[in-house]
């Protein structure tokens, strides 16, 4: 049976991930709260928006109200590594040798490991961000579609046009999808080979999480009574295909997923608090977490694949250990 190691915060967790092993859960006002040997805790930004990890697992990169990117490492220490003056930092992406995206207003800007920073205007606000899994682009989610920028040539970017408020954007681990999620309670996807769109929709409510498997042949995706599973491995992605439903539960939304490092299981977090884990080949299910304070916002697992950090919007977090 699993067991919990409860850590209860007062405040919305926006991030729940390990660094170097240890778990960390960062939190809206701005506190960085990590189980290093006991409880404790750091200070980043003054408001915090937005968190993600950068790509060697090393440093947590937030961003936030106060207009700054911290990264923060494992011991705790928050450096400054870029400013937008007295402009909200809305997201954050982490991109291949240190390089750092973030997003204010209708601005997305790169910032190079040798401190250069390079700024992409949109005619309208730059909403999430991702970088491609190979070479150095990045992708921004934006009114209408998303915009690909390739930011260290001069090269003309990429526009993706859909109707609508695009929010969120995740690429494939291949490359060859890209993914937006979507104020109207829904995906779009794109196939970037020839630009064929794909339509994710049905949802109940808006989709806030998205997670890739480990070979991504599917993504997993919160905003339904059950997560969402759509199946990736043919050359067109999901067209003509129906999704997994995985731990339909009818009183409670999916409010997070974390697809397992190597294998074809995903955790599911619901807006009641309660975590479970589920099998794509058979939708076997295993209880990780019962119903707690507040919707799961964030998960992570560690890279020995047995532990789960999570996060609330109550401030009720902590680790899952799978094997008891």
């Amino acid at each position: 049976m699993p067991t919990v190691a409860p850590l209860d915060l007062s405040g919305h967790c926006i991030a729940a991930a390990f660094l170097a092993g240890v778990p960390h859960f960062a939190l809206a006002d701005g506190t960085i709260h990590r189980l290093d040997h006991g409880h404790k805790t750091s200070q980043a930004n003054d408001g915090l928006l937005c968190a993600t990890l950068d790509q060697t697992g090393a440093k947590l990169i937030t961003g936030g109200e106060d207009g700054k990117v911290f990264a923060t490492g494992p011991d705790g220490e928050a450096t400054i590594v870029a400013e937008a003056g007295r402009k909200w930092i809305t997201s954050v992406a982490a991109g291949p040798q240190g390089a750092i995206a973030f997003a204010t207003g209708r601005s997305a800007f790169v910032r190079f490991t040798d401190g250069r920073t390079k700024e992409f205007v949109h005619p309208r606000s730059a909403e999430g961000l991702a970088f491609a899994p190979k070479g150095m682009r990045f992708g921004v989610a934006r009114y209408n579609g998303a915009t690909l920028h390739f930011p260290a040539t001069e090269g003309k970017p990429v526009e993706l046009e859909w109707a609508g408020a695009h929010t969120g954007i995740t690429f494939s681990p291949d490359g060859n999808f890209v993914v937006t999620a979507m104020q109207e309670n829904a995906l779009h996807g794109w196939k970037l080979a020839d630009g064929k769109h794909m339509r994710m929709t049905g949802y109940p409510a808006k989709v806030k999480s998205l997670s890739w498997s480990a070979r991504g042949k599917w993504l997993a995706s919160s905003g339904a009574p059950a997560a969402i599973v759509w199946p990736f491995s043919g050359k067109d992605g999901p067209m003509g295909k129906a999704p997994l439903e995985l731990g339909t539960r009818g009183n409670s939304m999916v409010t997070s997923v974390a697809c397992h490092p190597s294998e074809e299981i995903v955790a599911i977090g619901y807006h009641d608090g309660m975590v479970i884990a589920a099998r794509f080949a058979d939708s076997k299910e295993v209880l990780l977490r019962r119903p707690g304070k507040g919707a799961i916002t964030s998960m992570m697992w560690d890279e020995d694949e047995r532990r789960i950090a999570f996060g609330s919007e109550a401030g009720d977090c902590g680790v899952i250990d799978i094997t008891g």
